[in-house]
């Protein structure tokens, strides 16, 4: 896995040894040799990583982290504080600042690839998350939340632990921070009970015998409903081996004993703060993709969603010969229904008519509002025949039951339809449109409240039944 990491640390002979080591790994490597010039070149580059000396002339590493990640552009960069200090309150102070994690010289490389590798996949997975906010925002939807306006107050954590005396000291600390924690003592059992409570943070201690915790990590990251639940595993210097191992099984971030209250605080704010903020990225990208592709009258997709889906289809009924048949459906006088009655009226016929179209085509089919009184429905791997059985069904329940409106009065609609089919591999979604509308024509002018078909494309025959 390649990614750019920013080294910034005010000792060229520093950077010198952790670029040449990150080289030898393949990563491309940019420097800064103070915070000020750190800041200016994150305004022209994005790092996937920022390697931060924590001592330096005037502004420090700290004062750097806190202006990295209150900016929204920069703020789900991940930052790792390096410093030859093993101060636990520079540690502290460090993941206060917004670190994701802290390292202390002289560096361990083994870990520090493997810190690096974890953090870079993270970043990955925001950035994909970033994109679909872009893309929310192209939609016309103001998106303005950012990594820092969430709060790490009041999660759920489940804390697993052999020992009762350990699991009970990370749960007091924990409790007091204004979390809700549940302790497991059984490996066993853990799995199980995550998937069906779904925390924000697990916390996993490695003090076992055998290999438990690992395989706790790997059925938690393997099985969907925990797929992206953060883990932090705790374990002594001794566990070095096995806390890499988890980090690369998946594990989010991991911390060797002696643990400071504060630094446990910090570590599980962090996750929940980050676990937040993806979950509203996902709910806002799914709720603005669903308003971006359906018509808010009727419910029903909406024409730039039926262009896009019909691309695909088209291309699958030419591929292997599965036909596909569209109907075009047109509600007749539709302009007399707004004169005589108000909009009012002609929304709820709108909203009437989709609805008894829905009940009329099958689960798979695709129904969307083409534009004004227009309605198309797509009905893959169906021939023209059952289409204008179906398009004649739907104008036959239109036009039986009347439309009631808000005001409690009652009319009458009707419509016309034109159904065309395609399994033709050069045919386009445009020709196919076209085809249907030209019968929709026919069926208009031919006195309305009927259904006419299309002529099949040229160079192939299609078998129907009798109008």
């Amino acid at each position: 896995m390649t990614a750019r990491i920013l080294i910034v640390d005010d000792l060229a002979a520093s950077v010198k040894v952790l670029a040449a080591k990150l080289t030898s790994e393949y990563y491309d490597v940019i420097t800064a040799h103070d915070g000020p010039t750190a800041l200016e070149t994150l305004g022209r580059e994005l790092p996937d990583l920022i390697l931060l000396d924590v001592m330096m002339p005037g502004m420090d590493g700290f004062e750097v982290c806190r202006r990295v990640k209150k900016t929204p552009r920069t703020a789900h960069i991940p930052v790792v504080m390096v410093t030859a200090l093993n101060d636990m309150r520079d540690r502290v102070s460090g993941l206060q600042a917004g670190a994701d994690d802290f390292l202390t010289k002289p560096l361990n490389d083994t870990m520090l690839f493997a810190r690096v590798r974890s953090l870079v996949r993270m970043k990955r997975t925001f950035d994909q998350w970033s994109l679909h906010q872009q893309t929310s925002r192209d939609l016309g939807f103001n998106v303005d939340q950012d990594l820092s306006d969430f709060n790490s107050r009041g999660a759920r954590i489940v804390v697993v632990d052999t020992s009762e005396i350990q699991s009970g000291n990370i749960k007091d600390v924990l409790e007091r921070d204004g979390h809700a924690v549940t302790v497991l003592n059984s490996y066993g059992e853990a799995a199980g009970n995550i998937a069906e409570d779904l925390p924000d943070v697990v916390v996993v201690s490695m003090d076992f015998e055998g290999d438990e915790p690992l395989r706790l990590a790997s059925r938690l990251r393997s099985q969907e409903p925990t797929r992206q639940v953060p883990i932090l595993l705790i374990g002594d210097a001794e566990d070095e081996t096995n806390l890499i191992k988890g980090l690369e099984l998946g594990v989010n971030d991991c911390v060797v004993r002696p643990v400071d209250e504060q630094e446990i605080v910090a570590r599980v704010r962090t996750q929940v703060r980050r676990k937040r903020y993806q979950e509203m990225l996902q709910s806002s990208f799914q709720q603005h993709l669903a308003l971006a592709l359906t018509d808010g009258l009727t419910g029903l997709h909406n024409r730039r969603y039926l262009e896009s889906h019909l691309d695909g289809i088209v291309k699958r009924a030419g591929d292997g010969g599965h036909g596909l048949s569209l109907l075009l459906i047109d509600l007749d006088h539709f302009k007399r229904v707004n004169d005589t009655y108000g909009h009012a009226a002609g929304d709820e016929v709108l909203r009437t008519v989709a609805r008894r179209m829905l009940r009329n085509v099958r689960g798979f089919d695709t129904a969307a509002r083409f534009g004004g009184e227009e309605f198309v429905v797509a009905m893959p791997d169906t021939p023209l025949d059952i289409a204008y059985s179906v398009a004649d069904r739907i104008r036959t329940k239109v036009a039986e039951e009347p439309v009631a409106l808000p005001d409690g009065r009652q009319i009458s609609v009707t419509l016309s339809a034109g159904v065309a089919v395609s399994s033709n591999p050069g045919e386009s979604v445009a020709d196919l449109i076209e085809r249907a509308d030209k019968a929709l024509y026919m069926a208009k002018h031919d006195g309305r409240d009927r259904v006419v078909r299309a002529d099949p494309p040229a160079g192939r025959q299609t078998e129907t039944a009798d109008d």
